[in-house]
């Protein structure tokens, strides 16, 4: 009976911001950002990957991965597209395994765009015990060096099998977290073996982080409560992090599989 009700729920949230036509910028100008993620991954229920909706259509979105080719991606060092760890397996863009050194075999990939104010959207699934992420305001003339373009994390990680779980304070290295910065709530909702759905909310100077339709955390940039964040952070070093108007958009490579699809943006004002 509860799973018939919320089914019916859903469905009344769905008709209801379709008939007034609330676009993501007025859901959020009203404060009814949950209603808009609701409808919006309603709206993908038995969905083609890879493909827009028609909800999706109305307000604008647009694929970042058509799901075929790499059009649209470079490597973060690179002018073109990383010539081997990376591969197109069906629907699914996939990192492979390379023994879990960070940006060390194929290295991470980068829209070649820069993005501004935005609603990101990556569906992922995580092989056991693997480590990658999501990054935006990627700046990848900072980072020369060894290891991952830098850029605000969106961390995705295995956390029972990973140990990057156990590190960083208070769980601000797991799954869903502003990586090494803020933690994602212990009791997020994961799907450990399927799909997970990221969404990554830049307003401005207010970010969010959402999995699976589930608000994980906010916060506000270009303040001093950020600047004092980052202080603490393993990216103190880094001039203006998380400061910047725009950036590009990064899928890293920390040596272990994962896939992503439906690798979707909506561009904001």
């Amino acid at each position: 009976m509860k799973k018939i009700i919320a089914l019916a729920t859903l469905a009344v949230v769905t008709l209801s911001l379709q008939a007034k036509n609330l676009s993501a910028e007025k859901a959020l100008a009203k404060g009814e950002t949950s209603g808009y993620i609701t409808a919006l991954l309603q709206s993908r229920e038995n969905a083609t990957p890879n493909t827009l909706t028609s909800f999706e259509n109305a307000d604008g979105w647009k694929l970042l991965w058509n799901g075929k080719t790499t059009d649209g991606w470079r490597g973060a060092r690179l002018t073109s597209f990383p010539s081997h760890g990376w591969s197109v397996k069906g629907d699914n863009l996939i990192i492979e395994s390379s023994g879990g050194a960070e940006s060390a075999n194929a290295g991470d990939i980068v829209t070649e765009r820069q993005y501004g104010n935005f609603i990101l959207s990556v569906d992922f699934q995580i092989t056991e015990g693997a480590n990658s992420g999501i990054k935006y305001f990627v700046d990848t003339e900072m980072n020369q060096g060894a290891g991952s373009s830098i850029g605000c994390e969106f961390q995705v990680l295995d956390d029972d099998r990973h140990p990057d779980a156990k590190l960083g304070v208070k769980g601000n290295r797991q799954l869903g977290s502003l990586y090494d910065l803020i933690p994602a709530p212990a009791d997020k909702p994961v799907d450990k073996t399927g799909w997970n759905t990221a969404i990554i909310i830049v307003n401005g100077n207010h970010v969010e982080h959402w999995l699976n339709g589930v608000k994980l955390l906010e916060y506000e940039r270009n303040n001093q409560m950020w600047n004092a964040l980052v202080a603490y952070s393993k990216y103190r070093d880094w001039p203006n992090f998380g400061n910047f108007e725009k950036g590009h958009i990064l899928l890293q490579d920390h040596g272990d599989e994962v896939h992503y699809r439906n690798i979707k943006i909506k561009e904001l004002p």
